[in-house]
């Protein structure tokens, strides 16, 4: 078994393994608090963890190529506030124009930190940071420092987050359909197959004609265009428009890719593992306070929880390393 087929092989376990955790932490949870595996907690907990599923395919297609964004609440709270100003100023807007403006926004800002790091070959830690800085003060000067409100928005537009389809809320057929989208462009798509190459083996890609430079614009477009979705579906979920609206957030959305087996050294991810790493942390937070944890407790629970991943993911790969070297000497 050559090295890459081992990979495959471990990642399979490590997903497993995963899986399980989730079942026995889950029943665990269930005998303390009956009320977890209720319908309606099952329903709120895939709602809250919806807008984390859609970020983090974003950054795991970033952390792929071997870079990372820590420009993406920032880029939430910009565009969740230029739309919250559109819907104020026109009531009558369709809800589908709105996501369309938030995500266009996104997209836009995404490609200026892509030109950075693919063009200019900026640090993406450098350039990011920078964009963070730069978009969350542009956040303060549109709105001048105010909030918008819930009385300030249209019914149809917070029926963007709060109403259904078929029954099921409309975050998790959003977060479904956009699952879907990705799973067939990184399975089925030759640029999809291209951006791991770069993130594997950048040198070796560049040299066998893979656009390197373009593939990297690319991932940070979809990123910063998920992001402005994510932004217009956060406001229209808390029917409120801040400037310091999700603040940190970044730091969720690459936990849930590194428990979701994404190597933050690159060309190493899948949407199935990175499935089960958003709802782990979705569960985390839907759990912990029905089994009365002090808040104190809760952000450490998580942090041990991502740091224990982080090692998983570092000795699964030595180790596989490690015993194709050893087979091949043999």
């Amino acid at each position: 078994m050559n090295i890459k087929k081992r990979l495959v092989f471990t990642e399979s376990l490590r997903e497993l393994g995963l899986l399980l955790f989730i079942i026995v932490l889950s029943v665990a949870v269930q005998f303390r608090n009956p009320a977890f595996l209720t319908l309606n907690n099952i329903n709120s907990l895939l709602t809250n963890t919806a807008i984390l599923a859609i970020l983090a395919i974003g950054m795991m297609l970033v952390l792929v190529t071997r870079g990372i964004d820590l420009s993406i609440g920032s880029i939430m709270a910009f565009t969740g506030m230029v739309t919250a100003i559109t819907v104020a100023r026109v009531p009558g807007i369709s809800p589908a124009l709105a996501i369309l403006e938030g995500t266009a926004i996104g997209v836009v800002l995404g490609m200026i930190t892509g030109v950075l790091v693919a063009r200019f070959d900026v640090l993406p830690v450098i350039a990011t940071l920078g964009m963070m800085n730069v978009v969350r003060g542009l956040t303060y000067v549109v709105s001048g420092g105010r909030w918008i409100s819930s009385y300030q928005m249209s019914t149809e537009f917070k029926a963007i987050a709060t109403g259904r389809t078929l029954g099921v809320n409309n975050l998790i057929v959003i977060a479904v359909v956009t699952y879907l989208v990705f799973t067939y462009f990184i399975n089925h798509t030759r640029t999809g197959r291209r951006i791991y190459a770069v993130g594997s083996n950048p040198a070796a890609a560049e040299v066998s004609g893979i656009p390197k430079r373009r593939l990297i614009f690319l991932v940070y477009a979809i990123m910063g265009g998920l992001s402005g979705l994510a932004g217009v579906l956060w406001v229209a979920k808390f029917a409120s428009a801040q400037g310091n609206t999700a603040i940190g957030y970044e730091l969720q959305v690459i936990a849930a890719c590194i428990l979701g087996g994404v190597s933050i050294t690159g060309g190493v991810g899948k949407l199935s593992g990175l499935l089960l790493g958003t709802i782990m942390l979705g569960i985390l937070a839907n759990a912990l306070p029905l089994i009365n944890v002090s808040p104190f407790w809760q952000m450490g629970i998580q942090g041990v929880v991502v740091l224990a991943a982080v090692l998983t993911n570092v000795m699964v790969r030595r180790n596989t390393e490690r015993t194709a070297l050893r087979r091949r000497a043999i």
